[in-house]
C-alpha cells in the first residue's frame, strides 16, 4: 500500500511540471500577482458603466504533508463570484452579486466562516455548494487613498509573507468583509483592514469574532532601481468575545501576529536571470488573553530568497522559531501540531525549496502552476503525561495547478 501511495505521489508531481515546463509563452513566474492579487485602482474613465463581472479561480491542489504538524489532504474544486458592477462618480465603484465555493464530491457544507479545511460544526449546513452574497462600495479619495466597505481586497492582495498567511486560504477561504483602507505612493505603501467573520446577536451561542490587520511597506528607493531597499511591516490580531453572548467562561479570546524585516531587489536587466529578491523577517505570537493554544508567546526567524529565471521563479527559505504559532499561516510555521491536541514542538526548524509559474493568457486569464518541498529538521515532540520524543528529518510534497477567469462585459454606459 505504501509504495502504491508513493507512485501516486510521484505520478502527481511529475504531471504537473511536465505541464509547467511544457509551456511557452511570455510566463511571468508571480502566481500570488498574477492569479490571485485583484487589481482595486479605480478607472475615472469608466464613471456611468455598468457592468456583467465573472470571477473565479478553479483549483487542483495535492499536498501530501508528512511528520506531526499537519495531516495531507487534497483540494479539487473552484470559487465562482457573479456580480453586476456600477461606476456611478469618477471616484466611487459599486459591485454586487453572489460567492459560490464548491469542492469536487462535497454535497454539503457547514456554515461558518471558513479560514482553513472547515472542520464540521453544529447541524447547520447548506446543500450542493457553500454560498455567500457578495458587496462593496469602494471610493477613491485620491490618487493615493482608497476606501472600501464591503467586500475586501483580501488574500494575497495583503501581501503577508507565508508564516502569516496561507496561500491556500486564496482558494478555500470566505471572502474577508468589514472595512479598508488602502495608500500608496512612491515611497510607502500601507493595506489597514477589520475583516468580520463572526456577528452575533443577543443570546447567542456562538462568539462575535473579528480581525484586524495592517501591512506596509516603506520603500528606501526607487523600486525600478538597480538595487531596491524596501522594510516591511506586518501586523494581525484576532478577538473573539462579544458583550451580548450566552458564553461566561473563557469569554474572551485574543491572538496576535507580527513581522518586521528588510529586504532587496536585484534587478539584473538581463533576460535570463532577470531579478534576485532576499528578504529577512522576524516574526512574533503573543497570545494576550484566554487560552485557545497551549503556548503563550514566542517568535521566529525567516529569511528567504527568489529568483526569476527565464520563465521560473525558484524560491528558497530557512524558518526557525520559538514557540510561535500562526493564526493564518500554514501550521508547518509553528510550534503547536493540528494532527493531536495538545502536542509542541521544541524549537522546530524547517527548509523549503520550491518553483512556479505564473501565466497571463489574456487580460482577465491566467495560469498558476507551482511545486513545493518542504524538510522539518530533526526536532523533540512534547506531549502532555509523555516522555518527549525526538523525531527524524520529515520531507513534504506540495504540487497544484490554478486557472484564474476574470471576464467583464459592458451592459450599457449611462451618460
Amino acid at each position: 500500500m505504501r509504495m502504491c501511495f508513493d507512485k501516486y505521489r510521484i505520478c502527481v508531481l511529475s504531471l504537473l511540471f511536465v505541464v509547467a515546463i511544457s509551456i511557452n509563452s511570455v510566463l511571468c513566474a508571480q502566481i500570488s500577482d498574477k492569479v490571485y492579487k485583484t487589481d482595486y485602482r479605480i478607472i475615472p474613465e469608466r464613471k456611468g458603466e455598468l457592468l456583467v463581472e465573472i470571477d473565479n479561480i478553479s483549483f487542483f491542489k495535492d499536498d501530501e504533508y508528512t511528520g506531526n504538524f499537519l495531516k495531507g489532504y487534497t483540494l479539487p474544486g473552484f470559487w465562482l463570484q457573479a456580480k453586476a458592477v456600477y461606476y456611478p462618480l469618477e471616484n466611487l465603484k459599486m459591485e454586487a452579486g453572489v460567492h459560490f465555493l464548491r469542492f469536487w464530491g462535497a454535497d454539503r457544507y457547514p456554515n461558518m466562516a471558513y479560514l482553513d479545511i472547515a472542520n464540521w460544526k453544529g447541524n447547520s449546513y447548506s446543500k450542493g455548494v457553500h454560498v455567500l452574497p457578495w458587496f462593496r462600495a469602494q471610493v477613491a479619495l485620491s490618487d493615493h487613498i482608497n476606501i472600501v466597505l464591503g467586500d475586501l481586497y483580501g488574500g494575497a492582495n495583503h501581501n503577508l509573507i507565508e508564516p502569516l498567511y496561507n496561500p491556500e486560504l486564496n482558494m478555500i477561504a470566505d471572502p474577508e468583509m468589514g472595512l479598508q483602507l488602502l495608500y500608496n505612493s512612491s515611497h510607502f505603501d500601507l493595506d489597514m483592514w477589520v475583516n468580520w467573520e463572526s456577528f452575533i446577536f443577543r443570546e447567542d451561542l456562538h462568539q462575535e469574532a473579528f480581525t484586524v490587520g495592517l501591512s506596509s511597506r516603506y520603500k528606501l528607493n526607487d523600486p525600478t532601481s538597480r538595487f531596491h531597499f524596501y522594510a516591511p511591516l506586518q501586523l494581525l490580531a484576532q478577538h473573539r468575545g462579544g458583550e451580548i453572548d450566552t458564553i461566561t467562561t473563557r469569554s474572551v479570546q485574543t491572538l496576535m501576529n507580527g513581522a518586521i524585516g528588510v529586504g532587496t531587489i536585484w534587478n539584473t536587466g538581463y533576460s535570463l536571470l532577470k531579478n534576485v529578491n532576499l528578504e529577512v523577517d522576524v516574526a512574533g505570537y503573543y497570545q494576550q488573553a484566554g487560552d485557545l493554544w497551549p503556548l503563550d508567546n514566542g517568535y521566529a526567524l525567516y529569511t528567504r530568497v527568489s529568483a526569476d529565471i527565464s520563465d521560473f521563479r525558484v524560491k528558497a527559505s530557512y524558518w526557525k522559531c520559538y514557540d510561535f504559532v500562526s493564526m493564518f499561516g500554514n501550521p508547518f510555521y509553528g510550534a503547536v501540531s493540528t494532527c493531536e491536541a495538545g502536542t509542541v514542538f521544541d524549537n522546530p526548524s524547517m527548509a523549503y525549496v520550491g518553483v512556479e509559474y505564473a501565466r497571463v493568457l489574456a487580460k482577465g486569464f491566467s495560469l498558476g502552476i507551482d511545486v513545493d518541498v518542504y524538510t522539518h529538521l530533526p526536532v523533540i515532540i512534547q506531549k502532555i503525561g509523555q516522555e518527549n520524543i525526538k523525531t527524524s528529518s520529515k520531507t513534504s510534497f506540495s504540487a497544484g495547478i490554478y486557472l484564474r477567469i476574470n471576464p467583464s462585459f459592458l451592459i450599457k454606459r449611462f451618460e
